[in-house]
C-alpha cells in the first residue's frame, strides 16, 4: 500500500481530485473485457452436456426459467453506486453537485419505470410482469427515503468507532458486529422477506425479528427445512395467505394507480394473486451419485 502511495506521489499521474474517474474507467475497462470473455465462455459451452462445476460461469435464471441478464445487474449497481455518492456528498451546498443529483434522480426514474423491460427483454409495460417496475421503484423510494431521513445501512453499530478507536478490540468488535448483522441479513433473505431484509439494514433489529420469525413457504429457506416437515409447511402457507392478503391488496391498488387505472383490486383478483404468489417451496432435487473413472 505504501508503494502505491509513493509511486502515486512520485509520479504524479492524476490529481487526487481525478482519481475517482480514474478508477471507474479502469473498472469500466476491466469489466467490459471481463464479461466479454464470461459470455464467449457460456455461449461456446451451451451444448455441451458435461456438468458444470461451482466455479464455471453459467447463465443466470430466476423463477419459471426467466434468463437473468447481466444488464440488470449493471443497472443495480449504477443504482446503489449513484445513490451511495450522492449521500456521502461532502459538500451539499454545490451547486454543479446538486444540479447532477436532480439529473441522476430523472434518470433513475426513467430507467426503473421500463425495469420491466430490461429484466423480460420485451414490452411487458402495460403487462402483469410490468409491475416489475413498480416494485423497483418503491424499493428505490424506500431506501432513499430511509437515507434521507438520517438511516444509514448497518446503523446498529458506530462506524466512528472504526475512525476514532483504533485499538484491537475495538476494531474486533466492530467486524464481529459487522459479520453478524450481514448474517442476519442473508437469512432473512433467504427467508423470502426482501423487504425486511432490505429495510433492515437500515434498521437492524427488524433483521433479527425476520431470522427468528417463520419462513416464507415458497423460498429457498422453507425448501431447505420445512419439505419434510408438512405441519410446518402448513402453517408457514397459513400465516403467509392471512399477512399478505392486506398487503396484496395494497399493492394491486397501488400499482393500478400507478398504472392510470385508478380502481380497488376485488376480491377475485386478489385471491387470483395470492393463488399465484403463495405456494409451497419444491423438495430439493436428490443429488445423483456418480461413481469416478480412474
Amino acid at each position: 500500500m505504501h508503494l502505491v502511495v509513493d509511486w502515486y506521489g512520485r509520479f504524479d499521474f492524476v490529481t487526487r481530485d481525478r482519481l475517482p474517474l480514474l478508477c471507474c474507467l479502469v473498472a469500466f475497462i476491466l469489466t467490459f473485457f471481463v464479461t466479454r470473455t464470461i459470455v464467449r465462455y457460456i455461449r461456446r459451452n451451451a451444448d455441451s452436456d458435461k456438468p458444470r462445476r461451482w466455479w464455471q460461469p453459467r447463465n443466470i435464471s430466476a423463477g419459471g426459467g426467466l434468463h437473468i441478464h447481466h444488464v440488470v445487474i449493471g443497472v443495480v449497481l449504477v443504482m446503489v453506486s449513484g445513490v451511495t455518492m450522492v449521500t456521502l456528498a461532502v459538500n451539499g451546498g454545490v451547486a454543479e453537485f446538486t444540479a447532477a443529483a436532480i439529473g441522476f434522480g430523472v434518470g433513475a426514474a426513467l430507467v426503473l419505470d421500463e425495469f420491466a423491460l430490461i429484466l423480460h427483454l420485451q414490452d411487458v409495460y402495460w403487462a402483469e410482469d410490468g409491475r416489475t417496475s413498480v416494485d423497483a421503484v418503491f424499493a428505490a423510494v424506500a431506501v432513499a427515503g430511509l437515507l434521507v431521513l438520517g438511516f444509514n445501512p448497518l446503523s446498529f453499530f458506530d462506524v466512528g468507532i472504526w475512525r476514532d478507536d483504533r485499538s484491537v478490540d475495538a476494531r474486533i468488535t466492530v467486524i464481529a458486529i459487522a459479520v453478524v448483522t450481514l448474517l442476519l441479513a442473508v437469512v432473512v433473505l433467504l427467508k423470502g422477506k426482501v423487504w425486511t431484509g432490505l429495510v433492515g439494514m437500515f434498521i437492524t433489529p427488524l433483521l433479527v425479528v425476520g431470522a427468528i420469525r417463520l419462513s416464507r413457504p415458497h423460498a429457498p429457506w422453507a425448501r431447505w427445512r420445512y419439505t419434510t416437515r408438512p405441519r410446518k409447511m402448513h402453517t408457514a402457507l397459513e400465516r403467509e395467505r392471512k399477512l399478505r392478503r392486506p398487503v396484496v391488496q395494497a399493492k394491486l391498488w397501488l400499482q393500478h394507480v400507478v398504472a392510470g387505472e385508478p380502481q380497488f383490486p376485488d376480491d377475485a383478483k386478489v385471491d387470483a394473486e395470492l393463488d399465484r404468489e403463495i405456494h409451497a417451496a419444491p423438495a430439493p432435487a436428490a443429488t445423483p451419485v456418480t461413481q469416478g473413472v480412474n
